[in-house]
C-alpha cells in the first residue's frame, strides 16, 4: 500500500462535472494498493495517516495530525502510483491490485480512516477525476507499507 499524502489549503476532485469530495485545510491523499497487499494493512495505515504530524504547532513545529487539528482529508484513489518504471519508457502497471479488490480496500480504508474521527472525502475509483488543490509548505510525503514489513 502506498499513499502519497500533500498538506493542502483546499482540494476538490471533480468527475463529470460534479464535486465527488472537497476539504478546505487538511490532506489530499492518493492511494493505491499493490498485489500482495492484505486488508491487515488497513486499519496500520489507517492509523499512521490519522496520527501523522504534518501540521505546525504554535511554535511552528510539524507537531500535530490530522486528529489533533479536526481537519479533513480527501482520498484518491491512484493505482499509477504502482507504476513499474524501471525499464524501458512506458510504465507498467502490472504490479497493481486488481480492480475490483482495490476497489473494497479503498473503501475499507475510507471507512477505517472515518473510526478514528476523521471528515473523509473522497474521489471516485476508476473514473476519470479532476483533481483541484492548493498545496501548503509544500509538504509532500510517501507512506508505503507491505505485509512483509513491521
Amino acid at each position: 500500500m502506498k499513499i502519497l499524502v500533500q498538506r493542502v489549503t483546499k482540494a476538490a476532485c471533480v468527475v463529470n462535472e460534479k464535486t465527488t469530495g472537497a476539504i478546505e485545510q487538511g490532506l489530499l491523499c492518493y492511494i493505491s494498493f499493490r498485489q500482495g497487499d492484505s486488508d491487515n494493512l488497513i486499519p496500520i495505515m489507517a492509523k499512521k495517516l490519522a496520527h501523522l504530524r504534518v501540521f505546525e504547532d504554535t511554535q511552528g513545529k510539524m507537531n500535530l495530525s490530522l486528529k489533533d487539528t479536526n481537519r479533513a482529508v480527501l482520498m484518491i484513489p491512484q493505482f499509477t502510483l504502482e507504476a513499474n518504471t524501471k525499464k524501458g519508457h512506458r510504465p507498467s502497471f502490472t504490479e497493481a491490485l486488481e480492480p475490483t479488490q482495490a476497489t473494497n480496500y479503498f473503501d475499507r480504508f475510507n471507512e477505517a480512516l472515518k473510526t478514528h474521527g476523521l471528515n473523509v472525502q473522497t474521489g471516485v475509483f476508476g473514473a476519470h477525476m479532476q483533481i483541484r488543490s492548493s498545496n501548503d509548505g509544500p509538504v509532500s510525503l510517501i507512506l508505503e507499507r507491505t505485509n512483509d514489513h513491521d
